[in-house]
């Protein structure tokens, strides 16, 4: 589905991705791991075209993004947020239906509230959270009204941004749980950036390993543990010592 090859990218003299060749297959859901300021974000933000790579190409089903229409192109994509990321002065079914109000499908609002209710459901909320504000909620449930949103057009391709960063270990269960189950469900192709390796046991099928510029290893979640590669291994088991080093 998502092709990265040889992606670049520096900031001034901070060169943060130095060639960087990952394969996300089509309806599997890849993790990728590393330490905080590793570039995970920027990758992320590179395949969206928020950020313009300094070299290599994004291929998505084989097509270069840079070549495509743009508005069809993000329309193939949802995402979850660091944080949830809702507008405080929507109500949540608002949020929810954001994009199928103001994207390209432009809905009418009686059908955009009733698909947001459904999403919102399909993620354990009660159809009255509906016409609440996000202040209003736990900070679990405003992740959960992200997922909804994420989820609310339908995408091929969902992207999630440290889903369980600030949430207790049940509640991040709970996520990791949805998240599971509604990319299975969707059959979508599903990138995370995350480095809580609950999560990555969680909802992978593969995992790349991101680490000074460049993927240090990939392949299947099963095969993580066992790999022997040292800066998985360390990174995995928290170690202070290893090739990773640790900022004092």
């Amino acid at each position: 589905m998502i092709d990265l090859q040889d992606i670049k990218k520096s900031f001034g003299r901070n060169h943060v991705l130095r060639g960087v060749n990952l394969t996300i297959p089509s309806g599997q859901s890849m993790v990728i791991i590393g330490g905080s300021g590793t570039g995970k974000s920027v990758l992320l933000k590179c395949i969206l075209g928020l950020v313009t790579p300094d070299a290599g190409r994004i291929l998505l089903n084989g097509q270069d993004v840079t070549k495509v229409d743009r508005d069809a192109f993000l329309a193939r994509f949802g995402m979850l947020f660091q944080g949830a990321a809702l507008f405080d002065s929507l109500r949540v079914w608002e949020n929810v239906a954001f994009r199928l109000r103001h994207g390209a499908l432009k809905k009418p609002k009686a059908e955009a509230r009733a698909i947001a209710i459904e999403k919102l459901r399909r993620v354990g909320l009660k159809p009255e959270t509906a016409d609440l504000y996000p202040a209003e909620l736990s900070g679990g449930m405003q992740k959960r009204v992200g997922l909804a949103r994420a989820i609310a057009a339908e995408p091929e391709i969902i992207f999630f941004d440290e889903p369980t960063t600030g949430l207790d270990p049940i509640m991040a269960g709970v996520i990791n749980d949805l998240i599971r189950e509604i990319v299975t469900e969707m059959g979508a192709t599903a990138m995370t950036i995350t480095h809580d390796m609950t999560s990555v046991r969680a909802i992978a099928d593969r995992v790349a390993m991101l680490h000074d510029g460049v993927i240090q290893w990939t392949g299947p979640v099963s095969e993580m543990d066992a790999t022997a590669d040292p800066f998985v291994q360390q990174f995995i088991h928290g170690r202070a010592e290893g090739p990773i080093e640790a900022v004092r």
